[in-house]
């Protein structure tokens, strides 16, 4: 399936709550697309899919649980919010732990239900703006030059250029041109900005 838009994906084998859901959804001006069961999503998955997951914890065949698992171990990304029934609940608190975005009991308030989704997608741009920002940083670090990463390092900590000289044993002015031109890959002006740019990718 194609990559689209911000859509919230309704995993429910009941046809009631799944029509339901797709209503409130609209109503809230929120796209959705409902699937019958886990095995469809499944085969429908993608890692670009965008938005949230709103997942029935029983269901026959794959449980939403099972579904959660199978997820995780492809790297999905798309956060998963649970309904549950009551006898569900140690489940649900379960699937938190391991990373779900929450769980809501059945029979539920539809506007805190669409509230906890929209939450859930926001949760999830933000995750994609990082790892586009880390995945930008990442591609302009692959610029440097081995001398010029061996430079940056010691910019960001914040070392002097002549002890920069000193430890690499090469020419001041080598230094200075070194460092202007890491500056100016990273798309950066001081040594600061640098060392918050590498901080974001846990540099």
């Amino acid at each position: 399936m194609s990559a689209a838009g911000p859509t919230v994906h309704v995993v429910d084998d009941d046809a009631a709550i799944r029509d339901a859901l797709a209503w409130l959804l609209a109503s809230r001006g929120v796209a959705a697309r409902t699937w019958d069961s886990a095995e469809a999503f499944l085969g429908g998955w993608s890692p670009e899919l965008r938005g949230c997951l709103v997942l029935d914890v029983r269901m026959g065949g794959m449980s939403g649980i099972e579904l959660f698992d199978r997820l995780q171990a492809l790297g999905s990304g798309l956060p998963v919010l649970f309904l549950t029934g009551h006898g569900d609940v140690p489940l649900a608190v379960s699937a938190l732990k391991k990373g779900a975005f929450d769980f809501v009991e059945k029979p539920f308030n539809d506007n805190q239900l669409v509230d906890r989704v929209l939450e859930a997608m926001r949760q999830d741009d933000a995750r994609r703006q990082e790892r586009e920002a880390e995945a930008g940083i990442a591609s302009r670090l692959a610029q440097l030059t081995a001398r010029e990463r061996e430079v940056m390092e010691r910019v960001a900590r914040g070392d002097p250029n002549k002890a920069i000289a000193d430890e690499l044993a090469i020419a001041l002015r080598t230094v200075e041109v070194h460092r202007s031109r890491v500056f100016e890959k990273m798309g950066v002006r001081s040594a600061v900005e640098l060392a918050r740019l590498l901080a974001q990718i846990g540099r």
